[in-house]
């Protein structure tokens, strides 16, 4: 009985120390996945600003050179 006590609390510190892990490596994940969010946004706002200037300057060229 002491040994099959001994077992299950042994298992029991295992899944805590599980769960602990699971949930720190969650809140990496989770900022990761902010930050790359950020980080996209901010490239797609990059890439409107690009296709605006872009278009800018294909509308001033000749209509002959485009």
């Amino acid at each position: 009985m002491e040994a099959e006590l001994g077992n299950l609390e042994e298992k029991v510190r295992q899944l805590a120390d599980l769960c602990r892990h699971l949930r720190d490596e969650n809140r990496t994940l989770r900022q990761e996945l902010l930050q790359t969010q950020h980080e996209n946004q901010h490239l797609t706002t990059k890439l409107a600003g690009t296709k605006e200037r872009v278009a800018t300057i294909l509308a001033k060229l000749p209509e002959d050179m485009v």
